[in-house]
């Protein structure tokens, strides 16, 4: 499908059309990671609005588990903030295109957002990033963007922004600090929460042993499958962006047994030892990402929660 600007603006006229008068106009706007989306369930259940992604013209359906596929309205925190919340997201692997996978985030902006919560699982490949840690975003790095797959491709809208946007200020400051305030006041102890560089890649399969090492020795803190293209659009048409990480698995970096060193040994050819650990039992899968993703997103959404009341 070609996005046009009547695309975008066809997409937010049939919200606003079919939202009560106080949702609108929207100032926040969050985009719930896998597994993440339980948050709209903690909102007041008596205004809550919802679409399915198939039912709004211009989006696509969400086709991965974990992904509930619908748009939420509603008020969220003490405050009552009216929020519009994606709960899944596209993804470059499903197969659609960049600019389709960034299609909500300038429908958002027509909407009004103007401060947008992009939350995620990935996988560490710093060792001091546990399982289970929230990491927020302080940067990033985008593989796919380096080899020639940027969201800003192609023609510019310049009623959203300019052709040459600068992304070095991607996820803004106040707002990192505003996350770590609403951290520890919701009692989230200090190691468990970090801030550090996300790392993007197209996925669907986990990266090789090598790629992981090569991520970290180029300064990745986590890597995963989404959020970059997201954030990167959200910039362009000025919205203010953060990024929260939750941390659900490790990813393999070793470089496993040798199997030359072994066979020596096995034929008496050789005393030295292979050291190496059997990376046979280390394999990430998507299952593991879901159940951590269920066992901390209570943390996640209460953090969310009163980063919307303190903004």
């Amino acid at each position: 499908m070609t996005i046009t600007q009547e695309t975008y603006e066809t997409s937010a006229n049939y919200l606003k059309n079919l939202v009560p008068k106080e949702f609108q106009t929207v100032k926040f706007g969050i985009i719930c990671g896998s597994g993440l989306g339980g948050l709209v369930d903690t909102i007041d259940q008596s205004t809550k609005v919802e679409f399915p992604y198939e039912t709004i013209p211009g989006f696509v359906s969400s086709t991965v588990v974990g992904h509930a596929g619908k748009l939420v309205f509603g008020h969220l925190g003490e405050s009552r903030k009216p929020t519009v919340f994606m709960c899944g997201r596209f993804h470059f692997y499903e197969g659609h295109n960049l600019q389709q996978c960034t299609l909500p985030v300038r429908v958002m902006k027509l909407l009004g957002v103007e401060t947008l919560v992009v939350t995620n699982a990935c996988g560490s490949l710093n060792p001091e990033h546990k399982v289970g840690d929230l990491m927020i975003l302080n940067d990033h790095l985008s593989l796919p963007g380096l080899a020639g797959n940027n969201p800003l491709i192609g023609h510019n809208f310049d009623s959203f922004g300019p052709r040459f946007p600068p992304v070095s200020d991607t996820y803004t400051y106040n707002l990192r600090k505003i996350a770590f305030k609403a951290a520890l006041e919701i009692g989230i102890k200090q190691d468990d929460i970090r801030e550090g560089v996300y790392a993007f890649v197209a996925g669907p399969s986990y990266e090789t042993r090598v790629e992981a090492r090569y991520l970290a020795s180029i300064g990745a803190d986590v890597v995963g499958m989404s959020t970059v293209p997201e954030a990167i659009v959200a910039r362009h048409c000025g919205i203010k962006v953060l990024g929260i990480s939750l941390v659900t698995n490790a990813v393999v970096v070793a470089r496993g047994k040798d199997a030359k060193k072994e066979v020596l040994v096995e034929l008496g050819l050789s005393t030295e030892e292979d050291t190496e650990i059997d990376i046979e039992g280390y394999k990430a899968n998507h299952e593991e990402v879901l159940e951590t993703s269920a066992l901390r997103a209570v943390d996640l959404q209460k953090l969310v929660k009163k980063f919307a009341d303190l903004i």
